[in-house]
């Protein structure tokens, strides 16, 4: 342990189930990088065409779009343990069947490739949902860099061995090394130990698919964070698409390099990822996830510019390595922003859905590769570069991604100390002045009238609460809503004994409003972030509140989001009759909802 009681980033290697998965994705990882230069040489040599590469990329994205989503489904309702060997065992299957029908058709790689990227759309958000259940949330950074550098150099002596293959034996013997390794995976995997997670009481009907997907989209658009990187992973994807598929053309029509040659760049290059995923291992926690995502966007768009304009194969060869060393950040900040933003319940969906949009946009970018057979190559790649440039600038604005790294220590560090943190005093009853500073945080309140007003002051509190205070603890009943007339709350629960932050909560938000007229237990701890002053109101009152409409609206519209973030749509039986008071007055919102969309 280190001091004040962190464990040390290589800790994680002590953990027996992450060393089998990182074993098996090393495994995996190496055959998968052999396949992928060798079915690339094979249909480069076969058409001499930039454009036909770019289709046997597309061919491995346009599965996302179709399955994508369904698969999110199915990870958050199934075993995922069981999908991650089953689609290892079925994708060893595909590739093996490669060597034997691509004599007839080299139309028979396109369709193979695509089945087996079917499999991954499965794999890919299982692996991610999967990680966080067997590592702490301490070790989650560090386990993110260390399975990426493991993975990453992986793919570089896959590479190598695929460039060694492609000129000693036949391409096709790269598949049967492939499919191997992919049995070899699903052995290994089939020993880690992880929680099950399948919902057996439920039936995954098409209206239940369909309600997942939409439960999911609700939870990420409601994410600010969550939300902004969905938006940019469009932009990005189609750079980084089109970046990717362009290498090869570029390797052996701007430099003149040979096969070897091509391999060896692409090795080499992930030397660099690798060594970036090790210093991630340390430094991970020094910065938010959103501002790694900006750097490393900026930073790699700057040296992307100089790449389009070298001539020789080792210059490529360097900067493909500080390029990739320096792809890390966004890599790791991109699977932490979701994997620290999302429930477990929904972190399957929303890693798909990201999956599926930058799989689209990427498809995209790799479809416009055509563009450089009849335009210069190195102005298509510098005119990426410099695109890359300007969105690294403006991530460093997104919402949810600005936030400094000292925000979620200070954030973590209450939650970890709430134990023997004070709790909220009773506090004084509220006046028209309150009552007037209520109304300019939230204008909604602005709908009652000088009578309801002073109806309501009898009822409501005032209370200050000092950094650190305990405003509402997980677990307990508290028949109160609050509301921030000043500073800010730290929202967040624990889940098997790791802390973890759900959001925060400024001047003119409020919470507590479901507990409070659902009578269900807190489901999360909430403290002061700073010197905060609330109003405290009773469940009797806010009831009353929530027959203006404009305040029925404005409760409702936020308890559908809260419930989303805390998977509460689907309540426990025990619970109260108030429940179904709050499932009809949910139906009513969400009608009201499509009326006014």
């Amino acid at each position: 342990m280190l001091s004040g009681g962190r464990k040390s980033v290589l800790s994680v290697f002590r953990n027996r189930n992450f060393t089998l998965l990182l074993t098996a994705m090393f495994v995996s990882d190496f055959g998968t990088a052999i396949t992928s230069i060798a079915a690339s040489i094979l249909v480069f040599r076969e058409t001499d065409s930039a454009f036909s590469v770019g289709l046997m990329l597309i061919a491995t994205s346009l599965p996302g779009l179709l399955f994508g989503l369904v698969a999110g489904v199915f990870v958050d309702r199934m075993d995922r343990k069981r999908i991650l060997v089953v689609t290892e065992l079925l994708s060893g299957v595909l590739i093996f069947c490669v060597p034997v029908l691509l004599p007839g058709n080299i139309a028979w790689l396109y369709i193979l490739v695509a089945l087996k990227s079917i499999l991954y759309q499965f794999f890919s958000p299982a692996h991610n949902s999967a990680l966080p259940d067997i590592v702490s949330n301490e070790e989650l950074g560090a386990a993110n860099s260390l399975l990426s550098s493991i993975q990453t150099a992986a793919m570089g002596l896959g590479y190598a061995a695929a460039g060694v293959i492609a000129t000693q034996f036949s391409p096709e013997s790269a598949f049967y090394i492939n499919g191997t390794t992919f049995l070899i995976s699903a052995l290994l995997i089939s020993f880690v130990v992880m929680p099950s997670h399948e919902e057996e009481s439920e039936e995954t009907t098409t209206g239940a698919v369909v309600q997942n997907l939409r439960d999911g989209a609700v939870f990420l658009w409601h994410s600010p964070a969550l939300r902004s990187m969905l938006l940019l992973i469009i932009p990005i994807g189609i750079i980084y698409g089109f970046l990717n598929s362009v290498q090869l053309p570029f390797a052996f029509r701007a430099l003149g390099a040979t096969e070897f040659e091509y391999s060896l760049i692409e090795s080499l290059s992930l030397v660099g990822f690798v060594t970036g995923a090790l210093v991630m291992t340390v430094i991970t926690d020094r910065l938010r996830e959103g501002q790694w995502i900006a750097l490393s966007f900026l930073i790699v768009g700057v040296f992307e510019v100089v790449y389009s304009q070298v001539t020789s194969v080792t210059a490529v060869i360097l900067l493909s390595m500080l390029i990739n060393f320096l792809d890390v950040p966004s890599y790791i900040g991109q699977n932490l922003l979701v994997q620290r933003n999302t429930t477990r319940q929904m972190r399957g969906r929303v890693s798909s859905v990201f999956y599926v949009i930058r799989d689209f946009a990427m498809m995209i970018g790799i479809g416009m590769v055509g563009v450089v057979d009849v335009i210069d190559i190195r102005l298509a790649v510098l005119v990426s570069a410099l695109a890359l440039v300007l969105f690294g600038i403006i991530v460093f604005i997104m919402p949810g991604l600005r936030r400094p790294a000292a925000e979620w220590h200070q954030s973590i560090a209450l939650l970890r100390g709430i134990s023997e943190a004070p709790g909220l005093g009773t506090g004084r009853s509220i006046n028209m002045a309150d009552v007037e500073r209520l109304k300019q945080v939230i204008p909604a309140f602005a709908c009652l009238t000088v009578a309801e007003h002073q109806r309501i002051v009898s009822d409501i509190t005032y209370a200050e609460a000092e950094a650190g205070t305990v405003i509402v603890r997980q677990g307990e009943e508290n028949a109160f809503a609050y509301f921030i007339l000043e500073g800010s709350v730290v929202v967040g629960h624990v889940y098997k004994e790791q802390e973890r932050i759900l959001m925060i909560l400024n001047a003119g938000d409020f919470f507590g409003e479901i507990a409070a007229l659902t009578g269900v237990p807190r489901t999360a701890n909430i403290l002061a972030k700073e010197r905060t002053s609330l109003l405290r109101v009773p469940s009797h009152t806010l009831r009353d509140l929530v027959k203006h409409p404009a305040l029925h609206r404005l409760f409702f519209s936020k308890m559908m989001e809260r419930m989303m973030s805390l998977d509460m749509l689907d309540m426990p039986t025990q619970a109260r009759h108030d429940q179904d008071m709050l499932r009809d007055l949910r139906r009513t919102t969400e009608m009201k909802v499509v009326v006014v969309d």
